[in-house]
């Protein structure tokens, strides 16, 4: 089963992610960017989930780090700011797409099976 870190640093996002996830997926929790860094460098992941507000280090920062170290990595941001230059904030530091919060099972699960499938 493939795995996926959830870069999430609020229990109530990060419980509506577990209930996307948990049918398809393994999956394991980094609390801030550097956590995430740190758990993406101990390698076993598929896929990132990344929160862009965190404490420690910001998503876009642990992007930035996770792309130069593993640029095979697909990362997809998540962030309650939708709006368009958000979005291009996100691209820029390496996300491979974006996810606006709340987020909705239906499109979650299939932009995670565009980059990983099942």
């Amino acid at each position: 089963m493939k795995t996926i870190l959830v870069a999430e640093d609020n229990d109530s996002n990060y419980i509506l992610m577990t209930y996307i996830l948990k049918r398809d997926y393994e999956f394991k929790r980094a609390k801030n960017g550097q956590e995430a860094v740190d758990m993406v460098n101990e390698g076993g992941f598929d896929l990132v989930l990344m929160d862009i507000k965190m404490p420690v280090m910001d998503g876009l920062t642990a992007t930035q780090q996770i792309k130069d170290a593993h640029p095979e990595l697909p990362v997809i941001a998540l962030t309650a700011n939708a709006f368009d230059s958000d979005r291009q904030l996100a691209l820029k530091a390496g996300c491979n797409d974006f996810l606006a919060k709340p987020v909705n099972r239906e499109k979650c699960l299939a932009l995670i099976n565009k980059f990983i499938g099942k």
